[in-house]
């Protein structure tokens, strides 16, 4: 590693150490780094700060830090996967397909007085995810356009969307408006039990994805070049979307779908590090993700309180207009 990419790495270590610092200190109820401080030292679970400390803003700054990075781990392997840099679960529709298979399971649970544990939102929005993206590759096998690819995935989180609110229309009334939330993404139901699932899930998935560095560092030269070194493109490109959909799905299960981190996180990564390997990127995204997730959740907590956005809100607002920029510079490339 070059020594400018360890001083970045270490920058944004800083920066995201501080943003959890100002995410657990921001709220309604306002509080010091050194009351933080003194509470994590004596695990202080029984005082009413001990109780929104440790039960309340922890565990979401910890989802926050960890389904962040997923997101953007995962729209980066899927822009590996397309070779192409405006692809991401959101985009294409797969986090939409995740959205609808966990609202019709978490509606019915509901209806049957079942509570739903947390692997079985894992693997059912697993489900849909792979759904989902087994229709994004159909489409890309029948077209090489990836604007008409970009269309089709639009359209299948239009539909997704439009079913999953009918769903929740048939919720109970007292659960309709945390279904409505969690549909539109958010982080305000994370707890520690949840925690005990997806952080599993999302290291190993990273891990996994820091072992495919360098194939994909080959197979981003094309399949040709891939084969002509020994690897097994069918397995490689398998390996690829499942770990990518299992991020995706992961997410979803959580917090919703949450727009354009997926596919802004890692574009910024390659601008900031001026790079395009996998080693270097894959670490990258994930802490681009970590810190815009942090601070989208920290504006959608503070900007109207008491009331809170959702985090797609805000995600849209700040990464939209890096998407715009991103297609239009595509655009002259082409173009010139």
């Amino acid at each position: 590693m070059k020594r400018r990419e360890g001083t970045l790495f270490i920058l944004l270590l800083i920066v995201i150490f501080a943003l959890i610092v100002v995410n657990i200190c921001t709220g309604s109820v306002g509080v010091s780094p050194a009351e933080i401080l003194n509470i994590l030292k004596s695990g202080d679970n029984e005082s009413t700060m001990g109780r929104i400390i440790m039960q309340i803003r922890l565990p979401r700054v910890v989802e926050a830090v960890f389904l962040g990075g997923a997101l953007a781990l995962s729209g980066y392997l899927l822009q590996a996967f397309f070779a192409n840099p405006i692809a991401g679960p959101y985009i294409l529709g797969i986090s939409s397909g995740a959205k609808l298979l966990v609202a019709i399971l978490m509606v019915f649970s509901l209806k049957l007085g079942f509570v739903m544990k947390s692997w079985m939102m894992i693997v059912v929005a697993f489900i849909g995810s792979i759904i989902a993206t087994g229709f994004v590759l159909v489409v890309s096998y029948k077209v090489r356009s990836m604007s008409i690819l970009v269309v089709c995935g639009v359209m299948v989180g239009y539909i997704c969307s439009a079913v999953t609110e009918l769903i929740v229309s048939f919720a109970d009334d007292y659960n309709i408006v945390n279904l409505h939330n969690w549909s539109l993404g958010t982080f305000s139901g994370a707890n520690w039990n949840n925690a005990c699932y997806y952080i599993p899930v999302i290291v190993v998935c990273f891990l996994a994805a820091e072992a495919m560095s360098k194939p994909i560092e080959a197979y981003l030269f094309g399949e040709n070049y891939a084969g002509t070194i020994g690897i097994d493109v069918k397995k490689f490109r398998f390996a690829l979307i499942i770990v990518s959909s299992v991020l995706s799905a992961t997410v979803t299960a959580f917090a919703g779908p949450i727009s354009f981190v997926g596919i802004a996180m890692p574009h910024i990564a390659r601008v900031i590090f001026k790079s395009e390997r996998p080693g270097i990127i894959i670490p990258g995204s994930f802490m681009f993700g970590i810190i815009f997730s942090l601070l989208s959740d920290m504006i959608a907590r503070s900007l109207f309180a008491p009331t809170e956005l959702s985090i797609s809100t805000v995600t849209a607002v700040f990464g939209a207009p890096i998407v715009i920029s991103m297609m239009i510079r595509k655009g002259r490339r082409v173009n010139g």
